[in-house]
């Protein structure tokens, strides 16, 4: 189920945002205690950006995707061949942070294995569709080579969401690093290519897209989201596999390069920096309709009909709110609207062991079909996924031209 939330929920993985206001969340509050005090909209990544660049201006990418298709692990060797410059950088952007603790993050894998019943649906219909009201974000996303197809980028995105929540997340047989590494170097790509779409350009009130503010901001729209709506359902969580579990996404946003002093060191700094940057900037654009939508329409081949359009876009309004929903113009549901109000506390309570379990009344036994059906409709078409570095913006809104 946990897979389910990151297939579903993955087109913030890749994606972009940034607050409206100047930055005044203090270093002090970070992983790492203190910090040069510099907003984050105007920090990009000074390793990574020249080096893709480079290699995009050089004809180098295809060569390097084919490469890397098969560095899967995180403790597997470098391919051979690759360019000196690159194989430089991931060999220093492929090591952990100093401060990430191993035990932390087994544990964060039992908080993932116990709570993925609600992981799934809040990394897919909290996250994921928060990220199509996060301006900056859909632009990005619409524009990029990606926007053309919805469903490849998001089987490619859903990567991050799989391999965070795996029990080997950041050991040797493990992906997450290998993901992470990927990732930034695609951020990287976008940075360079988006500024050279026109129609980027007439719509974006920024210059280089993806700064460090902006995946701050879709950071916060996964796990500082989740952890909100898990406290405001009383699900009880020792404290030590909240924690932990803030601590895999710590060590997520290291390794895609986000500087330390930008971090949040614990929950409370979390939602302060996200009331700041996030919240206040959430909006609807005529971009992000249309992300909304296409992503609303991926459970429409469900014969059941569980996974229908109807049935997502009452538990977005349910997890999001009237006022998003009204946004995103998902219209009301007289039949799923009310039923996720009244039951979904007494599901939760159920989970919890909170109440006596009852004779597994329809209501309760739709919400674990509806995760079942969600999981098949990503999973059954499973194939080797590859995170590879673009080369151009979206095909029918680019220059015409292609590097390399």
């Amino acid at each position: 189920m946990l897979k389910t939330g990151g297939a579903l929920g993955a087109l913030g993985a890749l994606s972009v945002a940034a607050p409206a206001k100047a930055w005044t969340w203090s270093a002090k509050g970070s992983v790492a205690g203190t910090g040069a005090g510099i907003d984050p909209r105007w920090v990009w990544d000074e390793e990574a950006d020249p080096l893709v660049a480079s290699l995009i201006d050089r004809g180098d990418v295809p060569m390097v995707n084919q490469l890397l298709r098969t560095w899967t692990k995180n403790g597997q060797a470098l391919p051979a061949g690759l360019p000196a410059d690159l194989r430089d950088f991931m060999e220093h952007a492929r090591q952990l942070p100093s401060w990430a603790d191993p035990a932390k993050l087994d544990l964060a894998f039992d908080f993932n294995e116990k709570r993925g019943l609600y992981l799934g649906v809040l990394y897919g219909l909290a996250s994921g569709m928060m990220s199509t009201v996060i301006p900056k974000e859909a632009l990005a996303v619409y524009y990029s080579q990606g926007g053309a197809d919805m469903k490849d980028r998001i089987s490619k995105t859903a990567k991050l969401g799989y391999d965070i929540g795996a029990a080997n997340a950041y050991k040797p047989n493990g992906e997450m690093i290998v993901t992470a590494v990927k990732t930034r170097l695609v951020h990287a790509a976008v940075r360079y290519l988006l500024p050279q779409s026109p129609h980027w350009t007439q719509v974006a009130d920024e210059d280089i897209p993806i700064s460090q503010a902006d995946i701050m901001v879709t950071w916060h729209s996964l796990p500082t989201t989740v952890m909100q709506k898990l406290t405001a359902w009383k699900v009880p969580i020792p404290a030590a596999e909240s924690t932990a579990f803030l601590h895999s996404w710590q060590v997520g946003a290291h390794m895609l390069g986000v500087k330390d002093e930008y971090i949040p060191a614990s929950w409370s700094e979390a939602n302060a920096q996200a009331e700041q940057v996030l919240t206040p900037i959430l909006a609807p654009t005529p971009e992000g309709i249309k992300l909304a939508d296409i992503l609303l329409k991926l459970g429409t081949p469900i014969d059941a009909g569980l996974l229908s359009k109807p049935i997502l876009g009452a538990f977005t309004r349910f997890m999001l709110g009237d006022e998003i929903a009204g946004w995103l113009k998902i219209p009301r549901e007289p039949v799923w609207d009310p039923l996720l109000r009244t039951a979904w506390g007494p599901f939760v309570a159920v989970r919890e062991g909170l109440l006596p379990f009852p004779l597994a009344p329809k209501a309760y036994w739709l919400f674990d079909e509806f995760l079942r059906k969600a999981a098949l409709l990503f999973l059954s078409e499973a194939r080797p996924i590859s995170i590879e570095i673009p080369v151009t913006n979206r095909p029918d809104y680019s220059k015409g031209t292609t590097h390399g």
